[in-house]
């Protein structure tokens, strides 16, 4: 399709929704009247969203859920139609981090990160395609990242799980590539999100090390998450496959296309100038 996807009176379900690009993504829909179904672990969170976005003849419902929770997810799109008899987009959103090397971070910990940011991902996916094919023009929305480009040092398991959603989302795309479901992969740069602040911390990673990784993402996760929302909400109009959020996002992939294996230590370099 060339024309613009238009969203009033669509529906969207978004997880993640609770806070940061999540509920900024709710707002960036909400503004174009397109109904909603909120999912995230926090319900307190939801709630204040649900409060942001609400707006007279939308439709805007809250669902707390685990998106790790493998029989909550394929529950929930029965639950979703109970208020939602259509669904046209799903966005992909909830995703967790974790402080550590790979020889800091236990088995554990690196299964529960992947459990949320690939396979949870995977399993709203499974569950809600049968609705988006259904729709006469639907959009599958994956958030990736920047560490879903080039992997850094210390966040093996978060790129690990990122490139996943790369993969994942490039394979289904060319599998639906002749259905009325579009995929738009979104790689967002440095958002100032919560996720840094309460990413969990490996057991095996020493205070200062932990405190000097935090200032270093501070300065880094600028970005205001409504600016972030309101790109990939324009690029799922645009009908866009693929979306870098930033200018640090955008230098990021062009490193990695010129220098795939150095890429990084590169950067490094270039940022401690």
């Amino acid at each position: 399709m060339n024309t613009l996807m238009k969203l009033e009176n669509r529906t969207a379900v978004v997880t993640g929704a609770a806070s940061g690009i999540g509920q900024a993504l709710a707002g960036a829909l909400a503004r174009r009247r397109c109904h909603l179904a909120l999912a995230d672990i926090n319900q307190n969170g939801l709630e204040r969203t649900a409060e942001l976005v609400a707006t007279s003849g939308l439709r805007v419902t809250c669902h707390p859920l685990d998106v790790a929770d493998a029989e909550a997810v394929a529950n929930f799109p029965q639950v979703v139609q109970a208020s939602h008899p259509d669904v046209d987009l799903l966005f992909n959103n909830a995703g967790v981090a974790l402080w550590g090397t790979f020889e800091q971070i236990s088995d554990a910990d690196f299964e529960w990160l992947f459990g949320i940011n690939f396979r949870g991902m995977v399993r709203m996916t499974r569950a809600f395609l049968p609705l988006l094919k259904a729709s006469d023009d639907a959009r599958l929305v994956n958030l990736s990242s920047v560490f879903g480009l080039m992997g850094p040092p210390g966040q093996t398991a978060y790129a690990a799980s990122k490139f996943a959603v790369r993969g994942f989302s490039e394979a289904l795309r060319n599998e639906l590539r002749d259905s009325r479901v579009g995929i738009t992969v979104v790689h967002p740069g440095g958002i100032a999100t919560a996720i840094a602040e309460s990413a969990r911390v490996s057991a095996g990673i020493p205070d200062e090390e932990l405190e000097s990784e935090r200032a270093s993402s501070r300065k880094l996760l600028t970005l205001p998450p409504e600016f972030a929302a309101e790109t990939i909400v324009r690029g799922v109009e645009r009908r866009k496959a693929r979306l870098l959020i930033g200018t640090d996002a955008k230098v990021i992939d062009i490193m990695a296309r010129l220098a795939p294996v150095s890429g990084w230590r590169l950067l490094e370099q270039l940022f401690s100038k």
